[in-house]
């Protein structure tokens, strides 16, 4: 069966009950669901098999005051184990970066651990270049502060 891969629009809401087992960390929330596809600063480019999600690759564009255009920011890319190796990250990682060009990007970056080699072999093999500066991340739980 032929895998189709494209941006999704608000109308693709349906896509995201029938997505794959384990394609996304937790159960769905159809109210976040419409919240995310209504935001025209978020993207979100999938692999579609049969109906169902494969993969996704989801994105924000963001302005800041002192750039003078706006930023892309990969937040997260995952494709089911059975559907891994077959060029799905990276075509949705294409349609991501021709998605940021048109929204008048300059820089598109995602951040990742240095252990998941997986993932590195993915940007790199769609065009990104590591960066020499090395990334640390930091989490507030807001629920707990």
């Amino acid at each position: 069966m032929p895998i189709a891969v494209r941006m999704l629009t608000p109308e693709d809401e349906r896509l995201f009950a029938s997505a794959a087992p384990d394609l996304f960390d937790d159960p769905i929330d159809p109210a976040a669901t419409r919240e995310f596809l209504a935001d025209p600063r978020h993207y979100m480019a999938a692999a579609i098999e049969g109906g169902v999600m494969v993969g996704f690759a989801s994105a924000v564009r963001y302005a800041h005051p002192d750039k003078k255009r706006p930023q892309f920011w990969v937040n997260e890319l995952a494709v089911i184990e059975s559907h891994q190796r077959r060029g799905l990250a990276r075509a949705m990682m294409a349609l991501l970066a021709d998605a940021a060009r048109d929204a008048g990007c300059f820089e598109m970056w995602v951040g990742t651990e240095v252990s998941n080699t997986a993932a590195r072999r993915t940007y790199e093999s769609a065009g990104a270049a590591a960066d020499d500066e090395p990334f640390v991340s930091y989490v507030w739980d807001l629920d707990t502060l």
